[in-house]
């Protein structure tokens, strides 16, 4: 399955997303660190993606596939009666930036760099915020999605990429762009 999804993409889909200017962080992630200090308190560092071999793409889909079973779906209002709260899905529920969070965290105890592995807000095709996480590899960018069992190729998804942490600080967000080729409609032919 690795050696197909890059070459699947490589037809006319980036690689990469555009990063653009520094971005305020989200009031989720600010809350999420003042609570978790000890995950948020690391030192700048140099980029760094992940090697992708065959057997990090397996152990990047059994922790994906692992998450997205054993959490269900639950609101931050229906659970802790506040619109947004970020945190570690212990209680197996939580919303899409809980499962996030969980995600990054079992891939960096396995052993991935922190730099390839970013917490990333999008648009979903009605407009709603969304958060995946983006795992940054020498082979492209990968979105793991509580929405979604299957890894895809940032550009393979239908999100509108809006900001994530930076490579270098996850306390740092960057601004994202689309640069991915314009589709062809009826009228553009």
């Amino acid at each position: 399955m690795l050696a197909s999804a890059p070459a699947k993409a490589m037809d006319v889909r980036p690689l990469f997303v555009a990063t653009g200017a520094t971005e305020r962080a989200p009031i989720g992630w600010t809350q999420f660190c003042s609570e978790n200090a000890r995950e948020c308190d690391v030192e700048p560092r140099s980029p760094s993606d992940a090697r992708l071999t065959t057997p990090k793409w397996r152990e990047l889909v059994r922790i994906n596939t692992l998450v997205n079973t054993a959490i269900k779906p639950m609101t931050d209002m229906d659970q802790y009666g506040v619109v947004e709260k970020w945190t570690f899905p212990d209680s197996g529920y939580g919303d899409c930036e809980d499962y996030v969070l969980l995600k990054q965290k079992l891939l960096l105890e396995a052993g991935w760099p922190r730099q390839s592995l970013l917490v990333t807000v999008v648009r979903d095709q009605n407009g709603d915020g969304h958060a995946v996480l983006t795992v940054r590899t020498d082979r492209g960018e990968y979105i793991l999605d509580n929405q979604n069992p299957d890894i895809l190729l940032w550009s393979q998804t239908e999100y509108r990429f809006v900001k994530r942490q930076a490579q270098t600080n996850p306390n740092v967000w960057v601004s994202l762009g689309d640069n991915r080729p314009a589709q062809a409609t009826a009228s553009s032919r």
